[in-house]
């Protein structure tokens, strides 16, 4: 028998038996649909903390105010003290691995444009801030040193703010109060997203550091930021810029040698690389407890495939009577089982895009459909096909035809 013969014999017989078919089918469509969903499921969240590690910038170091040290008997977290000042900054800047230092002094404030008004941050920070974080203009220009120096009145709006606060209108070259105090709008910067830990980046207003330090934020302490962000120049001077920072801010904060810090450095990028990592190993185990799913349709085919057998043995030795030999038995039983587990599957990687479509929709997620991950569901439905059908298929190829004639 040619090929053709036997895959016209294996249609037939699938034909002859459709809801047994069916039902065994349902095993390889639960399992396929399973992975495809699940793996669309964890590339989606791959794709959103890799586009969150991106709005973030690279390379960067933020530097804290405080630590978790103990300070007359009560304990202070980072950011609590201000003990970082605009020296500081330069300072760091001056370091051989610094590419970039943006000092950053912010608060959450009321902002008023005519009859409009919108509370968001308002960070002083910069000019050097658009470079460290990655984050390019869309329209007008940057704020520049010498505004920092007369801390001037001005301001650059993210996103978010622009939207709320000017709606359809061009905001460059307005005017809007921030605390009462009115600030020119010099540019909008371009979509930056949402962070790792949720937060919408976009509303933000950016002010020269000194406008805020003198202007909005005036504290007790003349010069203090919040934090210093610092961008390495590269990736592999990373660990270099680490130590020489804490090296700098401890000789420059008079700290002894033994004694805690008053500052506390953190790797952003460290960070979102250990929750992108987190994200791709949560995404592998959703496929492969998904693929537990093909593992069951593979063992309900050759449940089925060895009552087949059963049922049609006097059939195959009627078969090996007439002249088939034991490859062509095995080969149509064999062909029987991976017919049922592709048709199975592309039945299942239908309502698996199907599902990831719904529930992006239902739950406002980001969901993505590789083809790559349709083609790894292909490939492993029919490994299972292949493997649990082999042993019905044998069972019936090496029957013995005397006594398959014989059976009743």
């Amino acid at each position: 028998m040619n090929l053709s013969s036997v895959l016209s014999e294996a249609l037939q017989a699938m034909g002859a038996n459709r809801l047994r078919t069916g039902l065994t089918m349902l095993g390889m469509i639960i399992g396929v649909g399973a992975v495809v969903l699940m793996l669309a499921v964890g590339q989606g969240a791959q794709a959103m903390v890799s586009e969150s590690i991106a709005s973030m910038g690279s390379n960067l170091f933020i530097v804290l105010s405080g630590s978790s040290t103990s300070s007359g008997g009560v304990r202070m977290g980072s950011g609590t003290t201000p003990t970082l000042t605009l020296n500081d900054a330069q300072a760091i800047a001056e370091l051989p691995d610094a590419a970039g230092v943006a000092p950053n002094l912010s608060n959450t404030t009321q902002l008023v444009y005519g009859s409009n008004n919108w509370t968001s941050v308002v960070a002083g920070t910069t000019p050097s801030y658009m470079a460290v974080r990655d984050w390019p203009l869309e329209q007008g220009e940057a704020f520049s040193d010498a505004d920092v120096r007369s801390s001037t009145r001005v301001a650059l709006l993210g996103q978010s703010v622009a939207k709320n606060l000017f709606g359809a209108e061009n905001p460059v070259g307005k005017t809007l109060r921030i605390k009462n105090s009115p600030f020119q709008v010099l540019g909008v910067l371009s979509a930056k997203g949402q962070s790792l830990d949720g937060r919408d980046q976009d509303d933000t207003v950016l002010v020269p550091v000194t406008t805020a330090q003198r202007q909005l934020f005036g504290n007790q302490f003349p010069g203090m930021v919040r934090h210093i962000m610092v961008k390495a120049a590269s990736p592999e001077a990373m660990p270099r810029l680490e130590k020489a920072m804490t090296e700098l801010l401890r000789i420059r904060h008079r700290i002894r040698q033994g004694q805690e810090g008053d500052f506390t450095i953190r790797n952003l990028t460290a960070q979102a690389q250990a929750a992108a990592s987190t994200t791709k190993a949560m995404s592998l185990m959703l496929g492969a407890i998904a693929s537990v799913s093909l593992l069951v349709g593979g063992i309900g085919i050759m449940n089925i495939m060895l009552v087949s057998v059963t049922e049609r043995t006097r059939e195959i030795g009627i078969r090996m009577a007439i002249g088939a030999r034991r490859n062509d038995i095995l080969l149509q039983f064999l062909l029987e089982a991976l017919l049922i587990s592709l048709a199975g599957s592309l039945i299942g990687a239908g309502l698996g895009v199907a599902g990831a479509w719904l529930v992006s929709r239902t739950a406002d997620t980001t969901v993505v459909v590789t083809l790559w991950s349709i083609l790894l569901a292909f490939g492993v439905a029919a490994t299972v096909g292949v493997f649990f059908g082999y042993y019905p298929a044998r069972k019936a190829a090496y029957l013995r035809p005397i006594e398959a004639l014989r059976y009743q």
